[in-house]
């Protein structure tokens, strides 16, 4: 994998690497200050209705991990060619999207996005910090987010006791990893649009799927919205997991 997939090009701070693991994930959204009452679990497929019943609804974000082979430079080259970069700040915006600064973050960014847009951002308990974190960042642009979530002490801790607590040996912060993380998550408009969320690229990026009224993220628009990404990238690389923030309670 390339160093810019990896993030690691020219950055100023890498952090260890996230293991794709649900507890993981939710053990570090409950240490930010998000609700005990939603948690990450594994979604084991998109087409057998018994594996998918075994997902708790709704579904609030979903987070796609990848193997990121150096054809993905290509895909975040194109993007940049095609769209300019996002310059959105403030509480109008339809999602809050946080451009990817930090070395072998992928995972905290996916996880930030799912967390902080839709209606998962109502589970963040007041002055945590994740929620004081949001506070300072929703008046900032994608630069100045980015420079708030580098300084942060908490985040970097937390972070780095997720890093360290999979069944997996940790990786060292600025080894090159070979999988991206990126989310999908509706508009904190309740307009229903997804947005596909990934701090590798130019910005947030609205797709062409709007929820029904009662309809979550898993649902067959979801699904599809999720196969389609997957039958994209299957050319470059094979091997994908998802999960899902559900609520538990």
């Amino acid at each position: 994998m390339s160093t810019s997939q990896s993030g690691n090009y020219g950055r100023r701070k890498h952090y260890i690497p996230l293991e794709s693991n649900p507890d993981v994930f939710t053990e570090l959204i409950h240490t930010l200050g998000v609700s005990s009452s939603l948690a990450f679990q594994d979604v084991y497929s998109l087409d057998d209705p018994d594996l998918l019943s075994l997902v708790p609804r709704p579904v609030l974000g979903l987070i796609l991990i990848f193997p990121a082979m150096e054809d993905y430079d290509k895909v975040l080259e194109d993007d940049k060619k095609t769209r300019q970069a996002y310059t959105g700040k403030g509480e109008d915006e339809p999602v809050i999207w946080f451009e990817q600064t930090i070395g072998n973050a992928c995972g905290l960014y996916a996880l930030l996005h799912c967390i902080c847009n839709g209606p998962a951002k109502q589970y963040l308990k007041p002055d945590s910090t994740m929620s004081n974190l949001l506070k300072k960042c929703v008046p900032l642009d994608p630069t100045g987010r980015a420079l708030v979530l580098e300084g942060s002490e908490e985040v970097e801790y937390a972070h780095t006791h997720a890093g360290k607590s999979g069944h997996t040996v940790a990786p060292d912060p600025t080894d090159d990893v070979g999988h991206h993380y990126v989310a999908f998550v509706t508009s904190s408009m309740q307009t229903g649009e997804v947005y596909e969320m990934d701090g590798m690229k130019q910005g947030p990026l609205k797709t062409d799927v709007t929820l029904e009224e009662g309809e979550d993220l898993l649902g067959e628009a979801g699904q599809k919205l999720v196969k389609n990404f997957i039958e994209r990238e299957q050319g470059r690389s094979i091997g994908f997991s998802l999960m899902a923030l559900v609520k538990t309670d």
